[in-house]
Protein backbone atom coordinates (compact mmCIF):
# COMPACT_ATOMS: atom_id res chain seq x y z
CA UNK A 1 0.00 0.00 0.00
CA UNK A 2 1.57 3.40 -1.13
CA UNK A 3 1.85 6.48 0.77
CA UNK A 4 -1.07 8.28 2.41
CA UNK A 5 -1.40 11.67 0.78
CA UNK A 6 -3.84 14.02 1.08
CA UNK A 7 -4.07 17.99 -0.30
CA UNK A 8 -5.67 21.05 1.46
CA UNK A 9 -6.42 24.10 -0.45
CA UNK A 10 -6.70 26.80 2.40
CA UNK A 11 -6.49 30.12 2.00
CA UNK A 12 -5.55 31.08 5.36
CA UNK A 13 -1.42 29.56 6.07
CA UNK A 14 1.40 31.29 7.83
CA UNK A 15 3.05 33.83 8.17
CA UNK A 16 -0.60 35.24 8.18
CA UNK A 17 -1.77 35.11 11.27
CA UNK A 18 -5.34 35.35 13.22
CA UNK A 19 -7.99 32.20 14.05
CA UNK A 20 -8.33 31.36 9.86
CA UNK A 21 -5.04 30.13 10.26
CA UNK A 22 -5.26 27.53 13.39
CA UNK A 23 -7.97 24.89 12.39
CA UNK A 24 -5.83 23.52 9.37
CA UNK A 25 -2.53 24.30 10.57
CA UNK A 26 -3.16 22.35 13.52
CA UNK A 27 -4.16 19.60 11.27
CA UNK A 28 -1.65 19.35 8.81
CA UNK A 29 0.87 19.42 12.30
CA UNK A 30 -0.56 16.16 13.64
CA UNK A 31 -1.78 14.33 10.00
CA UNK A 32 2.01 12.86 9.99
CA UNK A 33 1.25 10.79 12.74
CA UNK A 34 -1.66 9.66 11.42
CA UNK A 35 -0.30 8.59 8.35
CA UNK A 36 -0.94 11.00 6.56
CA UNK A 37 1.33 13.31 4.46
CA UNK A 38 -0.14 16.90 3.80
CA UNK A 39 0.38 19.06 0.91
CA UNK A 40 -1.30 22.53 1.48
CA UNK A 41 -2.52 25.00 -1.06
CA UNK A 42 -2.32 28.32 -1.06
CA UNK A 43 -1.19 32.29 -2.08
CA UNK A 44 1.57 33.14 -2.40
CA UNK A 45 0.60 36.84 -2.36
CA UNK A 46 -2.32 36.75 0.13
CA UNK A 47 -4.06 40.17 0.53
CA UNK A 48 -3.62 39.55 4.44
CA UNK A 49 -3.04 42.23 6.83
CA UNK A 50 -2.13 40.13 10.16
CA UNK A 51 1.06 38.50 10.13
CA UNK A 52 2.54 36.11 12.42
CA UNK A 53 5.60 34.85 11.79
CA UNK A 54 5.76 32.48 15.35
CA UNK A 55 3.28 30.21 13.52
CA UNK A 56 5.32 28.99 10.99
CA UNK A 57 6.84 26.77 13.61
CA UNK A 58 4.30 24.26 13.95
CA UNK A 59 4.74 23.24 10.39
CA UNK A 60 5.98 19.64 10.11
CA UNK A 61 8.75 18.94 7.93
CA UNK A 62 6.77 16.35 6.49
CA UNK A 63 4.24 18.88 4.87
CA UNK A 64 4.84 20.40 1.01
CA UNK A 65 3.55 23.86 1.00
CA UNK A 66 2.61 24.99 -2.21
CA UNK A 67 2.37 28.71 -2.94
CA UNK A 68 0.54 29.91 -6.12
CA UNK A 69 0.63 33.44 -7.26
CA UNK A 70 -3.15 35.23 -6.68
CA UNK A 71 -4.86 38.28 -7.87
CA UNK A 72 -7.28 39.36 -5.67
CA UNK A 73 -9.48 43.39 -6.29
CA UNK A 74 -8.48 45.10 -3.21
CA UNK A 75 -6.27 47.67 -4.69
CA UNK A 76 -9.23 48.72 -6.86
CA UNK A 77 -11.28 48.80 -4.17
CA UNK A 78 -9.36 50.45 -1.71
CA UNK A 79 -9.23 53.01 -4.75
CA UNK A 80 -12.63 53.58 -4.10
CA UNK A 81 -12.67 53.80 -0.36
CA UNK A 82 -10.16 56.56 -0.52
CA UNK A 83 -8.02 53.97 1.36
CA UNK A 84 -3.90 53.74 0.43
CA UNK A 85 -3.07 50.33 2.38
CA UNK A 86 -3.44 46.70 1.68
CA UNK A 87 -6.89 45.29 3.16
CA UNK A 88 -9.15 42.63 2.75
CA UNK A 89 -11.91 43.58 4.81
CA UNK A 90 -11.75 46.95 6.64
CA UNK A 91 -13.75 48.85 4.27
CA UNK A 92 -17.20 47.18 5.19
CA UNK A 93 -16.27 48.11 8.50
CA UNK A 94 -16.92 51.62 8.57
CA UNK A 95 -19.50 53.60 10.89
CA UNK A 96 -20.29 56.72 8.42
CA UNK A 97 -19.09 55.33 4.94
CA UNK A 98 -18.31 58.39 1.91
CA UNK A 99 -20.69 57.93 -1.54
CA UNK A 100 -17.42 55.47 -2.52
CA UNK A 101 -17.44 53.57 -0.19
CA UNK A 102 -21.06 52.29 0.08
CA UNK A 103 -20.46 51.67 -4.18
CA UNK A 104 -17.61 49.95 -3.49
CA UNK A 105 -18.99 47.66 -0.77
CA UNK A 106 -22.04 47.25 -3.17
CA UNK A 107 -20.13 46.16 -5.88
CA UNK A 108 -17.77 43.57 -4.14
CA UNK A 109 -21.47 42.13 -2.35
CA UNK A 110 -23.33 41.77 -5.76
CA UNK A 111 -20.80 41.18 -8.70
CA UNK A 112 -17.71 39.08 -7.03
CA UNK A 113 -18.89 36.19 -6.19
CA UNK A 114 -18.55 34.21 -3.87
CA UNK A 115 -15.81 36.52 -2.43
CA UNK A 116 -12.68 38.18 -4.22
CA UNK A 117 -10.66 34.95 -4.17
CA UNK A 118 -12.40 33.97 -7.29
CA UNK A 119 -10.22 35.27 -9.47
CA UNK A 120 -8.25 32.48 -8.01
CA UNK A 121 -10.18 29.52 -9.17
CA UNK A 122 -9.32 29.12 -12.80
CA UNK A 123 -5.79 29.14 -12.58
CA UNK A 124 -5.53 26.61 -9.47
CA UNK A 125 -7.72 24.31 -11.03
CA UNK A 126 -5.49 24.61 -14.05
CA UNK A 127 -2.20 23.99 -11.97
CA UNK A 128 -3.70 21.51 -9.66
CA UNK A 129 -5.59 18.70 -11.89
CA UNK A 130 -2.05 18.16 -13.54
CA UNK A 131 -0.02 18.42 -9.91
CA UNK A 132 -2.73 15.78 -8.40
CA UNK A 133 -2.16 13.57 -11.13
CA UNK A 134 1.78 14.07 -11.49
CA UNK A 135 2.27 13.17 -7.58
CA UNK A 136 -0.50 10.53 -7.18
CA UNK A 137 -2.78 12.41 -4.68
CA UNK A 138 -6.35 10.91 -4.85
CA UNK A 139 -7.75 13.41 -1.54
CA UNK A 140 -8.25 16.82 -1.16
CA UNK A 141 -10.34 19.18 1.57
CA UNK A 142 -10.83 22.29 0.91
CA UNK A 143 -11.86 25.20 3.48
CA UNK A 144 -13.75 28.08 3.83
CA UNK A 145 -13.62 30.83 4.19
CA UNK A 146 -13.42 32.27 1.46
CA UNK A 147 -15.67 30.26 -0.39
CA UNK A 148 -14.08 30.04 -3.07
CA UNK A 149 -11.82 27.27 -1.90
CA UNK A 150 -14.33 25.04 -1.90
CA UNK A 151 -15.35 26.17 -5.77
CA UNK A 152 -11.71 24.91 -6.78
CA UNK A 153 -12.80 21.64 -5.28
CA UNK A 154 -15.90 21.72 -7.07
CA UNK A 155 -14.09 21.56 -10.53
CA UNK A 156 -11.90 19.78 -9.15
CA UNK A 157 -14.39 17.02 -8.30
CA UNK A 158 -15.93 17.67 -11.98
CA UNK A 159 -12.74 17.07 -13.32
CA UNK A 160 -11.56 13.75 -11.67
CA UNK A 161 -14.79 11.82 -10.27
CA UNK A 162 -12.51 9.53 -8.52
CA UNK A 163 -11.30 12.05 -6.35
CA UNK A 164 -12.22 11.87 -2.29
CA UNK A 165 -13.02 15.48 -1.60
CA UNK A 166 -13.84 16.73 1.67
CA UNK A 167 -15.49 20.46 2.24
CA UNK A 168 -14.59 22.37 5.57
CA UNK A 169 -17.11 25.10 6.34
CA UNK A 170 -15.50 27.23 9.63
CA UNK A 171 -18.33 29.77 8.97
CA UNK A 172 -21.82 29.58 7.13
CA UNK A 173 -21.96 30.57 3.55
CA UNK A 174 -25.23 31.68 2.29
CA UNK A 175 -26.74 32.21 5.72
CA UNK A 176 -23.56 33.97 6.62
CA UNK A 177 -24.14 37.45 8.75
CA UNK A 178 -21.21 39.24 6.38
CA UNK A 179 -23.47 39.00 3.47
CA UNK A 180 -25.48 41.29 5.20
CA UNK A 181 -23.02 44.21 5.64
CA UNK A 182 -22.26 43.25 1.88
CA UNK A 183 -25.58 44.87 1.34
CA UNK A 184 -25.84 41.38 -0.90
CA UNK A 185 -29.18 41.81 -2.89
CA UNK A 186 -31.54 38.80 -3.52
CA UNK A 187 -30.06 37.51 -7.02
CA UNK A 188 -26.32 37.51 -5.46
CA UNK A 189 -28.09 35.55 -2.50
CA UNK A 190 -29.31 33.05 -4.97
CA UNK A 191 -26.20 32.92 -6.57
CA UNK A 192 -24.65 32.00 -3.02
CA UNK A 193 -27.22 29.33 -2.14
CA UNK A 194 -26.85 28.06 -5.79
CA UNK A 195 -22.99 27.26 -5.58
CA UNK A 196 -23.60 26.27 -2.17
CA UNK A 197 -25.67 23.62 -2.69
CA UNK A 198 -23.75 22.21 -5.28
CA UNK A 199 -20.74 22.29 -3.49
CA UNK A 200 -22.49 20.76 -0.44
CA UNK A 201 -24.02 17.97 -2.61
CA UNK A 202 -21.14 16.89 -4.71
CA UNK A 203 -18.34 16.74 -1.74
CA UNK A 204 -17.66 13.41 -0.57
CA UNK A 205 -17.98 14.62 3.05
CA UNK A 206 -18.77 17.46 4.61
CA UNK A 207 -17.67 18.76 7.77
CA UNK A 208 -17.94 22.03 10.40
CA UNK A 209 -16.88 23.23 13.44
CA UNK A 210 -20.59 23.56 15.68
CA UNK A 211 -23.32 21.58 16.29
CA UNK A 212 -25.62 24.71 14.90
CA UNK A 213 -23.14 24.95 11.58
CA UNK A 214 -24.25 21.04 11.02
CA UNK A 215 -27.97 21.09 11.38
CA UNK A 216 -27.76 24.56 8.89
CA UNK A 217 -25.23 22.65 6.41
CA UNK A 218 -27.45 19.46 6.43
CA UNK A 219 -30.33 21.24 6.01
CA UNK A 220 -28.94 23.45 3.19
CA UNK A 221 -27.53 20.18 1.41
CA UNK A 222 -30.03 17.82 2.59
CA UNK A 223 -27.28 15.43 3.48
CA UNK A 224 -25.12 14.34 5.98
CA UNK A 225 -22.71 16.35 7.45
CA UNK A 226 -19.90 15.64 10.44
CA UNK A 227 -19.08 18.05 13.23
CA UNK A 228 -14.90 18.13 13.77
CA UNK A 229 -14.77 20.78 16.43
CA UNK A 230 -11.83 23.82 16.67
CA UNK A 231 -9.80 23.11 19.29
CA UNK A 232 -6.67 23.61 21.51
CA UNK A 233 -3.12 22.30 20.86
CA UNK A 234 -1.85 20.92 24.20
CA UNK A 235 1.68 21.20 23.13
CA UNK A 236 1.33 25.18 23.17
CA UNK A 237 0.70 24.70 27.39
CA UNK A 238 3.50 22.22 27.70
CA UNK A 239 4.78 24.92 29.74
CA UNK A 240 1.70 27.28 30.75
CA UNK A 241 1.25 27.57 34.26
CA UNK A 242 -1.06 30.40 35.90
CA UNK A 243 0.61 32.68 37.96
CA UNK A 244 -0.89 35.47 40.04
CA UNK A 245 -1.49 39.00 39.05
CA UNK A 246 -1.49 42.01 41.46
CA UNK A 247 -4.22 43.27 39.21
CA UNK A 248 -7.48 41.47 38.94
CA UNK A 249 -7.39 41.38 35.17
CA UNK A 250 -10.03 40.17 33.05
CA UNK A 251 -9.39 39.43 29.75
CA UNK A 252 -11.01 39.46 25.81
CA UNK A 253 -8.24 37.90 22.90
CA UNK A 254 -8.96 38.15 19.82
CA UNK A 255 -10.77 40.47 17.16
CA UNK A 256 -13.61 42.71 18.09
CA UNK A 257 -15.60 43.83 14.54
CA UNK A 258 -18.35 45.72 13.18
CA UNK A 259 -20.78 42.60 14.39
CA UNK A 260 -19.28 41.60 18.02
CA UNK A 261 -20.95 44.13 20.49
CA UNK A 262 -19.17 43.99 23.92
CA UNK A 263 -21.42 47.44 25.08
CA UNK A 264 -23.64 45.22 27.00
CA UNK A 265 -20.37 43.82 29.20
CA UNK A 266 -18.96 46.95 29.32
CA UNK A 267 -22.64 48.49 30.91
CA UNK A 268 -22.60 45.83 33.45
CA UNK A 269 -18.58 46.19 34.42
CA UNK A 270 -19.23 49.91 34.70
CA UNK A 271 -21.58 49.60 36.67
CA UNK A 272 -19.62 47.23 39.07
CA UNK A 273 -17.10 49.19 39.06
CA UNK A 274 -18.42 51.85 40.22
CA UNK A 275 -20.44 50.09 43.06
CA UNK A 276 -17.59 47.89 44.57
CA UNK A 277 -14.96 49.95 45.64
CA UNK A 278 -12.35 46.73 46.34
CA UNK A 279 -12.77 45.46 42.80
CA UNK A 280 -12.58 49.28 41.62
CA UNK A 281 -8.49 49.51 43.46
CA UNK A 282 -7.56 46.61 41.08
CA UNK A 283 -9.37 45.57 38.02
CA UNK A 284 -8.74 45.99 34.61
CA UNK A 285 -10.52 44.97 31.65
CA UNK A 286 -8.05 44.44 28.50
CA UNK A 287 -8.97 43.88 24.71
CA UNK A 288 -6.22 41.97 23.36
CA UNK A 289 -6.16 42.41 19.43
CA UNK A 290 -7.94 44.11 16.79
CA UNK A 291 -10.94 46.15 18.22
CA UNK A 292 -13.68 47.96 15.63
CA UNK A 293 -12.88 52.07 16.49
CA UNK A 294 -16.28 52.87 16.92
CA UNK A 295 -15.95 50.19 19.78
CA UNK A 296 -13.07 51.86 21.14
CA UNK A 297 -14.73 55.40 21.06
CA UNK A 298 -17.84 53.81 22.97
CA UNK A 299 -15.48 52.83 25.67
CA UNK A 300 -12.87 56.25 25.57
CA UNK A 301 -16.24 58.26 25.61
CA UNK A 302 -17.25 57.00 29.22
CA UNK A 303 -15.08 58.70 31.85
CA UNK A 304 -15.97 55.14 34.07
CA UNK A 305 -15.13 52.45 31.31
CA UNK A 306 -11.89 54.40 29.94
CA UNK A 307 -10.39 54.07 33.47
CA UNK A 308 -10.66 50.62 33.87
CA UNK A 309 -9.99 49.52 30.18
CA UNK A 310 -7.03 48.91 28.21
CA UNK A 311 -6.83 47.72 24.51
CA UNK A 312 -3.89 45.86 23.39
CA UNK A 313 -2.35 45.28 19.55
CA UNK A 314 -2.77 41.98 18.38
CA UNK A 315 -0.02 39.58 19.86
CA UNK A 316 1.81 36.48 18.08
CA UNK A 317 0.10 33.55 19.40
CA UNK A 318 3.24 32.12 21.26
CA UNK A 319 3.05 35.30 23.21
CA UNK A 320 -0.54 34.89 24.18
CA UNK A 321 0.06 32.19 26.51
CA UNK A 322 1.83 34.90 28.89
CA UNK A 323 -0.82 37.27 28.73
CA UNK A 324 -3.41 34.10 29.65
CA UNK A 325 -1.37 33.04 32.65
CA UNK A 326 -1.74 36.44 34.53
CA UNK A 327 -5.57 36.68 33.67
CA UNK A 328 -7.95 36.03 36.41
CA UNK A 329 -11.04 35.63 33.91
CA UNK A 330 -11.51 34.83 30.07
CA UNK A 331 -14.10 36.88 28.42
CA UNK A 332 -16.08 35.54 25.36
CA UNK A 333 -18.52 37.97 23.74
CA UNK A 334 -21.37 36.34 21.01
CA UNK A 335 -23.41 39.30 21.34
CA UNK A 336 -24.16 40.93 18.08
CA UNK A 337 -23.49 37.91 15.46
CA UNK A 338 -25.62 36.34 13.59
CA UNK A 339 -26.99 32.76 14.66
CA UNK A 340 -24.93 33.73 17.63
CA UNK A 341 -26.03 29.98 19.17
CA UNK A 342 -23.97 28.30 16.63
CA UNK A 343 -21.03 30.22 17.37
CA UNK A 344 -18.24 28.53 19.00
CA UNK A 345 -14.50 30.43 18.15
CA UNK A 346 -11.62 28.50 18.62
CA UNK A 347 -10.16 30.51 21.39
CA UNK A 348 -13.36 29.46 23.30
CA UNK A 349 -10.93 26.10 23.74
CA UNK A 350 -8.25 28.05 24.41
CA UNK A 351 -9.91 29.69 27.15
CA UNK A 352 -11.17 26.01 28.79
CA UNK A 353 -7.50 24.97 28.57
CA UNK A 354 -5.82 27.21 30.88
CA UNK A 355 -8.20 26.18 33.29
CA UNK A 356 -9.39 29.95 33.96
CA UNK A 357 -13.39 30.94 34.24
CA UNK A 358 -14.94 31.81 31.09
CA UNK A 359 -17.59 34.49 31.33
CA UNK A 360 -19.86 34.22 28.04
CA UNK A 361 -22.23 37.02 26.95
CA UNK A 362 -24.35 35.95 24.52
CA UNK A 363 -27.32 33.02 23.70
CA UNK A 364 -27.72 31.00 27.01
CA UNK A 365 -29.04 27.92 24.75
CA UNK A 366 -26.57 28.00 22.50
CA UNK A 367 -23.19 26.01 21.33
CA UNK A 368 -20.75 27.68 23.43
CA UNK A 369 -22.81 27.84 26.48
CA UNK A 370 -23.36 23.81 26.24
CA UNK A 371 -19.16 23.31 26.01
CA UNK A 372 -19.10 26.01 29.21
CA UNK A 373 -21.83 23.91 31.01
CA UNK A 374 -20.43 20.52 30.01
CA UNK A 375 -16.91 21.70 31.59
CA UNK A 376 -18.13 23.42 34.76
CA UNK A 377 -15.49 26.00 34.41
CA UNK A 378 -17.72 28.86 32.74
CA UNK A 379 -21.13 30.54 31.81
CA UNK A 380 -23.09 31.89 29.52
CA UNK A 381 -25.06 35.03 30.32
CA UNK A 382 -27.72 37.19 28.15
CA UNK A 383 -26.51 40.16 27.42
CA UNK A 384 -29.63 42.09 29.22
CA UNK A 385 -28.32 40.05 32.46
CA UNK A 386 -26.36 42.56 33.98
CA UNK A 387 -26.69 41.13 37.38
CA UNK A 388 -25.97 37.61 36.48
CA UNK A 389 -22.51 39.40 34.98
CA UNK A 390 -21.76 41.22 38.01
CA UNK A 391 -22.23 38.10 40.27
CA UNK A 392 -20.26 36.18 38.37
CA UNK A 393 -17.41 38.29 38.21
CA UNK A 394 -17.66 39.41 42.20
CA UNK A 395 -17.32 35.30 42.39
CA UNK A 396 -14.42 35.38 40.58
CA UNK A 397 -12.67 38.18 41.87
CA UNK A 398 -13.14 36.58 45.38
CA UNK A 399 -11.49 33.54 44.47
CA UNK A 400 -8.87 35.38 42.82
CA UNK A 401 -8.10 37.34 46.26
CA UNK A 402 -8.23 34.62 48.12
CA UNK A 403 -6.09 31.75 46.39
CA UNK A 404 -2.89 31.42 44.40
CA UNK A 405 -4.41 30.98 41.03
CA UNK A 406 -6.93 28.43 39.48
CA UNK A 407 -6.58 24.63 39.24
CA UNK A 408 -5.51 23.94 35.79
CA UNK A 409 -8.10 21.62 33.56
CA UNK A 410 -8.14 20.69 30.03
CA UNK A 411 -10.99 18.71 27.88
CA UNK A 412 -8.86 16.47 26.17
CA UNK A 413 -11.81 15.45 23.78
CA UNK A 414 -10.79 19.23 22.44
CA UNK A 415 -7.44 18.57 21.52
CA UNK A 416 -5.71 19.30 18.24
CA UNK A 417 -4.56 15.80 18.29
CA UNK A 418 -7.20 13.72 19.49
CA UNK A 419 -9.66 16.01 16.59
CA UNK A 420 -7.04 15.37 14.02
CA UNK A 421 -7.79 11.73 14.71
CA UNK A 422 -11.67 12.10 14.01
CA UNK A 423 -10.31 14.28 10.44
CA UNK A 424 -7.75 10.84 9.61
CA UNK A 425 -10.82 8.70 10.37
CA UNK A 426 -12.79 10.57 8.19
CA UNK A 427 -10.30 10.40 4.99
CA UNK A 428 -9.56 6.44 5.38
CA UNK A 429 -13.32 6.11 4.69
CA UNK A 430 -13.79 4.83 1.37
Amino acid sequence: MGEKKVLIIAYYWPPSGGSGVQRWLKFVKYLPSFGWKPYVFTPENPAFELQDESLLKDIPAEAEIIRFPIWEPYAIFNSLSGKKEKSTGSFIQKEKQSFFQKISVWIRGNFIIPDPRRFWIRPSVRFLTEYLDKNQINTIITTGPPHSMHLIGLKLKKNKPSLKWIADFRDPWSEWGLLDSLRVGLIAKSLHRRLERKVLQQADEVITITPFYVKQFSRLGGRKVELVTNGFDEADFVNFKLKKSDRFLVRHVGIVNDKCDPRPFMNAVAELYNRNEEIRKVMTIEFVGTVHPAFKEFVNSNQTMAAFTVFTHPVPHKELMDIYASSAVTVLILTGYKDAEGYMPGKLFEYIATGLPVLGVGPVNGDAASILNQGQNGKMFDDKDQDGIQKFLETCFLNWKTSDAPSQGKASQFSRKELTGVLASLLSQK
